[in-house]
């Protein structure tokens, strides 16, 4: 059985939304050969621009007449594209035949505007949140989940959740085995642990280029150190409560929780590249023992540090 794939797409998308599921689908096509047939659509058909520039080449909305799986992706161009009534009308048209409808990033405005997801669960991209709560106040929006599957219709997180989403429906069509194959060919999680916060809060860390971009680099380059909030004032040259109000306010987060988040992304990326015991690398990123180190991991990336460790062996 061949399920045909349709991914609506327009100007300025994300590249990633549709080259991820794409790559996934080819793999699973590797180890059953024809489940899926993918098709590229879009308004007027032909080459259509992604916002880094390289093209796809599509085919008009109008010969696209049915499915089993449409997946309406995202990227810069997706408010005006949740605008344009002949992408509405493509949606919802194929909302009536198709066995499934999906989103990757912000491609959830686009079944958001068809009308789909009200009433409904849903996710898409952390940083759009905000703007999508405001947008569609219909959609119970759960902003940390990876995926989110809700009766017929499946919505993913940024960008490279579409990988996720696509290994969650290749499990659901052929089963748990081919999709961890899958996985395995891409090098990439079955199951990735954790929400999406825990990649957004360390983001907005990285991006802070304030006053405290300087000190923020400091604590990378100095984990192994106490780091407590007096010695960071003190390289701020602020008082601590001075310090740790302004602090809060302008990164997001208190001067513990930074350091702790910091100091649990070094960590992992060290276990990922196998330097060292987790004794060691616990030591070596300023957490007091290995069970300080244990619980700060199940808080923030919801597997411990073995668990890391081990799959990356």
């Amino acid at each position: 059985m061949t399920r045909k794939l349709v991914f609506a797409v327009f100007s300025d998308f994300q590249l990633l939304d549709v080259a991820g599921p794409i790559a996934a689908f080819e793999m699973a096509n590797r180890m059953e050969a024809r489940a899926y047939e993918l098709t590229l659509a879009s308004h007027a058909g032909g080459a259509v621009k992604s916002s880094s520039g390289t093209t796809l080449l599509t085919i008009p909305f109008a010969q696209v007449l049915d499915a089993d799986t449409v997946i309406a992706v995202g990227g810069e161009g997706v408010v005006e594209a949740a605008a344009c009534a002949e992408m509405l009308t493509f949606i919802r048209d194929l909302s009536q035949k198709a066995r499934r409808m999906a989103s990757v990033c912000s491609g959830a405005y686009l079944l958001a505007s068809a009308g789909l997801l009200n009433g409904r669960k849903a996710t898409t991209h952390w940083q759009r949140s905000a703007d999508f709560r405001r947008r569609f106040p219909d959609v119970s929006l759960d902003e940390d989940r990876i995926y989110v599957n809700d009766g017929h219709i499946w919505t993913s997180a940024g960008i490279s959740a579409g990988i996720d989403l696509s290994l969650a429906l290749i499990a659901d069509d052929l089963g748990e085995k081919i999709a961890r194959q899958v996985a395995h060919q891409l090098v990439v999680y079955y199951r990735r642990p954790g929400g999406q916060s825990q990649y957004s809060a360390l983001l907005e860390m990285g991006m802070a280029d304030g006053r405290f971009a300087g000190l923020l680099d400091y604590i990378r380059s100095n984990l192994d150190k106490s780091l407590k909030v007096g010695d960071l004032a003190d390289h701020a040259c602020m008082s601590p409560r001075h310090f740790a109000r302004c602090f809060t306010s302008e990164v997001g987060t208190t001067p513990a929780r930074a350091v702790e988040r910091l100091r649990v992304e070094a960590a992992s990326a060290a276990l990922e590249s196998g330097n060292g015991s987790v004794q060691v690398v616990a030591r070596q990123c300023g957490f007091t023992d290995v069970e300080r180190m244990r619980r700060a991991f199940i808080r923030l990336k919801g597997i411990p540090p073995s668990a890391v460790k081990r799959h990356f062996r």
